[in-house]
């Protein structure tokens, strides 16, 4: 596939995949979607009450592990019994501090019409985050991430209007050394995209940096950035039942500045947690809730999201598997102990296939369909993760865009409008029982709205399809993304901010950035 890509890649047919009259495609408009299907909740009302109950214990029985000093004397302040870096926590004390905890929130980044809910129903879908290798067809291998490589996949980002807040790095630029990346990599996200940012909780200087970036980006006070949040970091456990110290202290300093935080155990069922999906969600549940806790202690009403990443292994590899059905009903169930808590949730679309192929569509469309059936808010590697994290690609991006906007589409009000024009009994009545319906003034009013167009998918025959270069799906993908990035525009942004931005930048590179092992 990938010869066959380079052979097409210089012009033909395939260089013109999804152009409509001078535009690329037709894509949908930018909105926030709001699932409103009903969740799919496969415990009954003992079973959510089980593994409350048993989470529980495990706070107040066997504790966490938090190595971070500084939580740690916050919880022995807060009351709760501390043993080195080992806490246990009483559930209502728990209880008392998850309750606090907002069930929505907004995230307004620098343009204010990008502004998300995040929770009260609306599902909001990110980028791939943080694979250190990429791939594309026309490289045809995995090779290690590039700042040009960034920037290409933060195009798309932008780019697409089903894609909603730009997680971390697209792809790890390991061209850039570890001290300046988030720096480099910060200035490109904010000048390429208008989208809601992400911060990595890997020490002071990376957070502080990212928050003041957002801060110049936006053009605001400090008072301004802490009256709502502008931003978010995501924190995994390392699961089994600890917390490191870098990822607390980040997120300690985020909810101190009034930003959001999200808590994803990444919880590995065989391996990481215990090998039943029941016993592994009680895991996520308490390293989720202990931190959140903890965050909520010291700043009531900040904005938290439990996070889910409980999947299996393949028994016979250890190696991570997504997209399977026990990833979908932990996802489920999570779900619904999330709203047991009254907490937003976030999940992933995820897979382990290696390329853009059908293995990996499968498994990325029965994560994203989990997210949808679990009543998750805010679906992280929405779109280019291939390899388990370990390869971001632009063709799978593309094509996941297709899977997101069909979940859109899904949930727009007039797909289940019952008004007379949509009952359409007069029209049946005009057409009868030998007519059809191409015609009539009832479709020609319609033929351009009434479904989803794809814009990556041929619907095509065969004979057509063959006749049209016979293209195959990640192919049609490819062009679709060089033609994106070539064509591309940045969004406008003040040249005052845009200059400080870069100011900022040199005078803390000057500085060594951020301290490193390297």
């Amino acid at each position: 596939m990938a010869d066959r890509a380079r052979k097409k890649r210089a012009g033909g047919r395939a260089a013109n995949i999804g152009r409509r009259g001078g535009e690329l495609f037709r894509q949908m408009p930018w909105r926030v979607p709001r699932n409103t299907d009903r969740p799919t909740e496969p415990l009954d009302e003992e079973g959510v009450a089980r593994i409350h109950d048993a989470a529980m214990r495990v706070l107040e029985d066997i504790g966490i592990e938090f190595l971070n000093t500084e939580a740690c004397a916050i919880f022995r302040e807060a009351g709760c019994r501390v043993d080195g870096t080992n806490v246990k926590m009483g559930r209502d004390w728990v209880m008392e501090m998850v309750g606090r905890a907002p069930p929505s929130f907004t995230l307004t980044p620098r343009n204010t019409a990008r502004q998300i809910t995040i929770g009260d129903g609306h599902i909001v879908f990110g980028n791939v985050s943080s694979p250190p290798n990429y791939m594309d067809l026309e490289i045809g291998r995995k090779v290690p991430g590039t700042r040009s490589q960034n920037r290409d996949l933060l195009k798309l980002t932008q780019y697409f209007n089903c894609i909603h807040f730009a997680g971390g790095y697209p792809v790890e630029p390991v061209d850039l050394h570890p001290s300046v990346r988030h720096l480099d990599v910060l200035f490109d996200k904010l000048t390429i995209t208008d989208k809601v940012m992400h911060a990595y909780s890997l020490g002071r200087e990376r957070v502080e940096d990212v928050m003041e970036m957002v801060k110049i980006a936006g053009g605001l006070t400090e008072e301004e950035f802490r009256a709502t949040p502008r931003m978010y970091t995501n924190i995994n456990s390392t699961s089994p039942l600890k917390h490191d110290h870098p990822m607390i202290d980040g997120c300690l300093r985020c909810v101190r500045r009034g930003q959001a935080v999200v808590v994803s155990p990444f919880t590995l069922a065989g391996a990481m947690a215990p090998v039943t999906m029941v016993g592994a969600v009680v895991l996520s549940i308490a390293e989720a809730l202990s931190a959140i806790a903890l965050f909520q202690h010291v700043a009531p009403g900040s904005a938290a999201v439990l996070g889910t990443f409980t999947s299996n292994v393949d028994m016979k590899t250890g190696a991570p598997a997504f997209g399977t059905p026990e990833y979908m009903r932990a996802t489920q169930m999570t779900g619904q102990m999330a709203r047991f808590y009254g907490l937003p949730m976030r999940a992933s679309g995820v897979c382990a296939a290696n390329v853009p192929d059908g293995q990996a569509m499968w498994e990325t469309s029965n994560s994203l369909w989990s997210a949808v059936q679990s009543g998750t808010n805010m679906v992280y590697h929405a779109a280019g993760w291939l390899e388990g994290g370990l390869i971001a690609s632009p063709e799978k991006f593309v094509m996941d865009c297709e899977v997101l906007q069909m979940i859109q589409r899904y949930f727009e009000p007039e797909l289940v409008a019952t008004g007379p024009d949509d009952l359409a009994v007069d029209v049946i009545r005009e057409v009868g029982p030998t007519g059809h319906y191409f015609g009539i003034q009832h479709t020609q009013d319609r033929y351009e709205t009434a479904f989803y167009q794809p814009f990556v998918s041929d619907w095509s025959n065969y004979e057509a399809w063959e006749a049209n270069g016979a293209v195959w799906t990640a192919e049609r993908a490819h062009h679709l993304f060089k033609a994106i990035v070539n064509e591309f525009t940045e969004p406008e942004m003040d040249v005052g901010r845009r200059e400080a931005l870069a100011e900022f930048v040199a005078r803390r590179k000057a500085e060594g950035g951020a301290p490193t092992d390297f």
